[in-house]
Formats: C-alpha cells, sequence, structure tokens
C-alpha cells in the first residue's frame, strides 16, 4: 500500500490555535519537513485559497482542508486531533479532527483514489470515532491504512462497517417498489474530498430512506457515468456541484434540484426530499435539452431576476471578449504594418490585389490590411456573440441562435452594445419559456434544433425591429455625441471612475463593466473626428495593468513583506501586467484584500484619470504595453501614467502592510482568472 500517512504527520490533541490558517500553516510544514513539499508556505497558500472558496467543515466534527499544490512532491495525509477544536465553517460546530490532504498537480489516479476512499470513510461514524479513542499517532496511522488497504474486510471493519446496520428501507403501503428513484451527480473544483463525501452522505441517506438511489462522483480520481437506463428511470435528479457537470444533457427533462457540494453533506435528506418533492410537481425545474455549462448554483429552484441578469451577462461578456481580444490585436498589427491610413484603403488592397498582384504600398501595406480586415470582421461579432451568449446562459444551446440573431440585427439598426443587452436577454427568456412547453415526445428532439430557435429568434429579433430598436439606437447616438464632447474636468473624472473600477476587483463584475463600456465604443472612434472612446479604452487598459505591476514593483521594494509565494508570484505578476492581465494581483488580493485592493484602486484611478487628461487614445482593446504601436504618438504618456500609478499602488500597498493590522482573511470578490483580462 502507498504510504500517504506516517506518524511525523499526526498530531494529536495538540492546540494549533483559534483560526483555521494557523492550522493549515501547521500541517503545511509538518508535510513539508517530511521532505514531502518544497514550500510550506506556497502549500498553505494554496490550501488557503481553496478553504476561502468553499468551507471544507463537515458535520461531525470533522474538516479536510485540501488542495492541489505545484509545492507537493508527493500525494500525502497529515492529520491532527485538535484542542481546542477550530471552526472550519461546518453548520454544526468546530472540527476536533482535520485531515489535511495535499495532493501534487500531477497526481495519478492511483494516489487520487486512495484519497478519495480516506474522505468517504469519514463519512462512518464509527471509523471518526476510533480516530477519537486512539492515544497513538501509530494507531491513527494503522487506522488510516486499513482504510486505504486493499483488503475489502480490513478496509470495511475500519471503515466502520460493523456499525450498527441501516434500517430496512420503508415501502409505500401496497406497493414493492421504493418511495422514489433519485440519481444524483457529486463534483467538487479540486476532486478529491467533498465530491465522494457527498455521495455517500447521499447514498446513506437515500438507504435509510427507502429511496432507490444511484450517484455518479465526477471526481479526479476518474468518472464512471451512470447507465442511460438508470438515468431514464430516474424521477429527478440532484446536482451537488461547484463546477459544470460533464455531458449533462444525459439529464434532460429530468426535475432538477442543484445545490453546492457541500450541501450533500450537510443536508442530504434535505435535498433527496425536495428531489421527490419536485418529480412530482409539475412546474418545478427541469435540466435544459442543451449541454450548456452556465447552470445557476443555488439551493433553491428560483432565482431573481437581477441575480439572472448579472450572471448573464457575465456569461455575455466572458464569451466576447476573445472575439474582441484578437480581432483588436490584430487590427492593431494592421496599423502596425499598414500605417494608421490603414482604415482607409484596406477594402481597396484586398479586393483589387493579391499576394501575387501587391499594390504600389508594398507587401507590408498588403498584410496589414489583411491583419486590419480579419480583426475587423472579428470585432464585428462583438455584439451578437454578447446577445448570443446572454442568451445561452437564460436558455441553454437552445438560446444561441436566437440571441446572435437579435445581435445582429441591434448591430444592424444602429443600437450597438445596449441593444445586444436587451436583444440577448429578449432571445433568452423566449427560448426558455419555449423550452418549458409540454409538447408531444414526437416533437422533443424537434424543440431545441427548429422550434425554439426559430420561435425565439422571431419574438426577440421581431421586438427589436418593430418596438426597442429604434429607441435604443436614439440612447446610444445621445451617449456617443456626450462622450465625443467630454473635455477637461469631465474626461479626468470619467476616467478616475474607470480606472477605480478596473483595479476594484481585480477581473470580477465590476471591471468587466468598465471594459465592456470601453470595448462597445471602440468600434465608433477614431483619431481625427471621435477621439473619445480611444481614450476610454486607454484608460481601462493603463488602469487595469496597475494592480498586478504595483505587486510585482512591491516584492521588489521590500521582499520581507511578502511570503515566499507572493515573491514567486510577484515575478510572474510583471509579464501579466505588461499583458494586461488584470487577474495577475488576485494571489495577493485574496490573502491580504483589505490592504492591496485599496492601494490598487488608488493607483488605478491616477492612471485613468491620467490617461483621459493627457487624452492618451489606443485603437486597440487589449495587449497592454505591446501594441504601444496602436496608439498613435500618444503612448509615452500612456507609459507615464501607468508608472505613476504603479509607483502609487506599490508605495501604498507597502505602508499599509507595515503600519495597518491585518484583518481576518477572506477571499477577494471577483470571478476566477481567466486567460484574458477584462
Amino acid at each position: 500500500m502507498i504510504e500517504l500517512i506516517n506518524p511525523d504527520l499526526v498530531s494529536l490533541d495538540a492546540d494549533l490555535g483559534s483560526a483555521t490558517d494557523e492550522v493549515i500553516d501547521h500541517l503545511a510544514r509538518l508535510v513539508a519537513a517530511q521532505g514531502r513539499a518544497t514550500d510550506a508556505q506556497a502549500l498553505a497558500a494554496d490550501a488557503k485559497a481553496r478553504e476561502a472558496k468553499t468551507a471544507t467543515g463537515v458535520p461531525g466534527g470533522i474538516a479536510i482542508p485540501h488542495c492541489r499544490s505545484a509545492a507537493v512532491l508527493e500525494p500525502t495525509l497529515a492529520m491532527a486531533r485538535l484542542a481546542p477544536a477550530v471552526d472550519f465553517g461546518a453548520k454544526d460546530g468546530p472540527a476536533d479532527l482535520v485531515f489535511f490532504i495535499a495532493a501534487p498537480e500531477g497526481a495519478d489516479t492511483e494516489h487520487l483514489k486512495l484519497l478519495s476512499k480516506l474522505a468517504r470513510a469519514l463519512v462512518k461514524k464509527s471509523f471518526t470515532a476510533a480516530l477519537r479513542a486512539a492515544r497513538t499517532p501509530e494507531q491513527i496511522v494503522e487506522l488510516v491504512s486499513a482504510v486505504l488497504s486493499d483488503d475489502p474486510a480490513v478496509a470495511a471493519a475500519a471503515a466502520g462497517a460493523t456499525a450498527a446496520p441501516a434500517p430496512a428501507p420503508t415501502e409505500a403501503p401496497g406497493a414493492s417498489a421504493p418511495v422514489a428513484r433519485i440519481v444524483a451527480v457529486t463534483a467538487c473544483p479540486t476532486g478529491i474530498a467533498h465530491t465522494y463525501m457527498a455521495a455517500d452522505s447521499l447514498a446513506q441517506t437515500a438507504e435509510e430512506m427507502g429511496v432507490e438511489f444511484a450517484v455518479e462522483t465526477q471526481g479526479s480520481s476518474g468518472s464512471t457515468p451512470l447507465p442511460q437506463s438508470v438515468i431514464d428511470a430516474a424521477d429527478a435528479v440532484i446536482f451537488a456541484v461547484d463546477v459544470d457537470v460533464r455531458d449533462r444533457g444525459r439529464f434532460a427533462g429530468k426535475p432538477l434540484i442543484q445545490v453546492p457540494v457541500k450541501r450533500g453533506i450537510d443536508e442530504p435528506a434535505k435535498l433527496i426530499n425536495d428531489a421527490i418533492a419536485a418529480s412530482k410537481d409539475p412546474h418545478s425545474r427541469r435540466v435544459p435539452a442543451g449541454t450548456g455549462s452556465e447552470e445557476r448554483n443555488d439551493s433553491t429552484d428560483k432565482e431573481s431576476f437581477g441575480a439572472g441578469l448579472k450572471r448573464a451577462l457575465l456569461t455575455g461578456v466572458s464569451y466576447m471578449i476573445p472575439f474582441v481580444a484578437g480581432g483588436g490585436l490584430l487590427m492593431a498589427l494592421g496599423f502596425l504594418l499598414g500605417g494608421y491610413a490603414i482604415t482607409d484603403v484596406a477594402d481597396t488592397y484586398l479586393a483589387d490585389n493579391s499576394i501575387f498582384n501587391l499594390p504600389d504600398a508594398g507587401l507590408a501595406a498588403y498584410l496589414g490590411a489583411v491583419a486590419f480586415k480579419i480583426g475587423n470582421l472579428s470585432m464585428g461579432f462583438l455584439v451578437p456573440a454578447l446577445a448570443g451568449y446572454i442568451a445561452y446562459a437564460y436558455a441553454d444551446r437552445p438560446g444561441i441562435a436566437p440571441g446572435f440573431t437579435a445581435g445582429a440585427v441591434a448591430g444592424f439598426m444602429g443600437a450597438g452594445f445596449l441593444g445586444g443587452i436587451v436583444g440577448g436577454v429578449l432571445a433568452g427568456l423566449a427560448a426558455r419559456w419555449i423550452s418549458s412547453w409540454k409538447v408531444p415526445r414526437f416533437m422533443r428532439g424537434l424543440m431545441p434544433v427548429v422550434i425554439v430557435p426559430l420561435l425565439g429568434s422571431i419574438i426577440a429579433s421581431g421586438l427589436m425591429f418593430l418596438i426597442l430598436g429604434g429607441p435604443i439606437a436614439q440612447l446610444t447616438v445621445a451617449l456617443n455625441s456626450w462622450l465625443s464632447g467630454m473635455t477637461g474636468t469631465a474626461a479626468v473624472a470619467l476616467g478616475l471612475i474607470l480606472g477605480l473600477m478596473m483595479a476594484v476587483d481585480l477581473g470580477g463584475p465590476v471591471n468587466k463593466v468598465a471594459y465592456s463600456f470601453a470595448v462597445a465604443g471602440l468600434g465608433a472612434g477614431s483619431i481625427a473626428e471621435n477621439p473619445a472612446p480611444l481614450m476610454i479604452m486607454a484608460a481601462v487598459m493603463a488602469a487595469g495593468m496597475v494592480p498586478p505591476l504595483a505587486m510585482a514593483l512591491a516584492t521588489v521594494i521590500s521582499p520581507k513583506l511578502f511570503t515566499g509565494a507572493e515573491r514567486e508570484n510577484g515575478k510572474a505578476a510583471w509579464l501579466l501586467g505588461f499583458s494586461f492581465i488584470s487577474e495577475g494581483a488576485i494571489p495577493f488580493a485574496a490573502s491580504d484584500p483589505l490592504r492591496v485592493i485599496p492601494a490598487s484602486m488608488v493607483g488605478g484611478g491616477i492612471t485613468g484619470a491620467m490617461i483621459m487628461g493627457f487624452q492618451v487614445l489606443s485603437q486597440a482593446p487589449h495587449g497592454g504595453i505591446f501594441v504601444f504601436f496602436a496608439m498613435n504618438n500618444t503612448w509615452p504618456m500612456f507609459l507615464l501614467s501607468t508608472l505613476v500609478g504603479t509607483v502609487v499602488s506599490a508605495i501604498l500597498v507597502i505602508l499599509l502592510k507595515k503600519f495597518v493590522r491585518k484583518s481576518a482573511p477572506q477571499a477577494v470578490a471577483a470571478e476566477e482568472p481567466t486567460t484574458v483580462s477584462a
């Protein structure tokens, strides 16, 4: 049996402090002291980041902090029996049994299966009772090793198979079948502990309730899909997940209860009862026919309009950004090769010339025209993609076609970015409503591919043409005119606000709103006639570069104020900042938000205001300093403004770390980092 734990990795009846961070720090040091991790601080930081996403305390006085980390050399278990117990976020109180699971980033399946087996055993009350009764670390290791053993008899005995048997299934009066048939999927971000504990907790509870139950664990140690016949026969499905369900289309049409994975451990009986109730309610929420991944993950079947709108907007923006980033960089390359006049001659070059018949301006100009046109066409998908994926967030795959169509209508009518949002929402709501219709079985296959796209497009695009498109277009024109006339103090104030928004959540919703606002107006901007949108784009990009650059600079100026892991992150933050990837500052903000975020906001606001005051222009929506050639002759002031904001934020965060006491750790309110800043 692979040695995952030894007596030196066990602390019994230890006082490790009153906070989760102190316990994690101690256990990470145990792992590193055994030569199983290269850096205790880096390992602890990764575990704390995982803890910030979802508390790892589970019922029964147990906590399972865990993570994958580049600092881990081999899969390891460290265990502490605490006195006093420490609150790890479980509903029934603090935990006295803490298992720290440290997995390498590339852990093999066999190791992960063993770690998952331990997590499942912790659901057994007799096993945890034996852990509490053990007197020596050697006894703890013996118990854990038995659970992880390949000998079924030994493992079953250690895991508590001798406990009192579950009550016999309760059968409905006059029937021989179980009360209900429920299937479930469990999954957590790491896929090691919560995934399997939730599955076992639900399975045990279902057995006690007399419910026929089957569960699919989509974890790191592999996943065996439920047979389609079992899914088809089920009355309802439970998704206890913190990540997307793989191939959710298999469950299409089933009444659905979807919650975070931890509720599968904390409230299994309630979830099963909710699923049974949903199976009897013709109006209950159901798994849509599409296979979209943007499912809301809440504890009820209802979602407020505001929450749904926010979720849909963020989805639309996240899918829109690749069109904008790729297209914008190609346009910038076109300016580099063909000059700023390429906007006027690109179509002529491409219509009249070829690689074998170059224009008089030469090869560079022709290639510039090609790059500019490809980028321009990509940017043309901005509004349709935004609308299409807003609709997708509401109605999954059947909403995409109505959404793209409504976005194209918004572009045709001049309603722009605002029209795309409205059209996408209309298309998504229409598609979701049509998908909810009860239709004969022979029509169900036509619903997602024909009926929903057809009727959804008619409803959403019809409303845009007949009623909404014109007024929204007038509003868009008025907004562009207002921005074009903005000068002096008003422009500086706008730059300040945009800079604050870019730094407040480092790639989160507020950051994306500011970025989307800038990108939306970029197509209407021009150096000669309408420079305001280009100034806004420059302000947003420069301000978004400040937080990671400031953190990188701070780690160089005062390295002792930062952990080893943060200093390593600081090295990467240089490139991320120069490339306009604001998420490079997230590792710093996650561990110290109340000092890092205010400092970043001050520097970002100053940079945004300076950009607008100096009338810096950017015709590229992304790329940071690497698209200086898309800034006409204003790029020196772009660099100066970014430098000033970076220095201010770096000095401020150093002063705050030296003279302001750190508060209790909490996670930065940001979206998960993506590969593209917004």
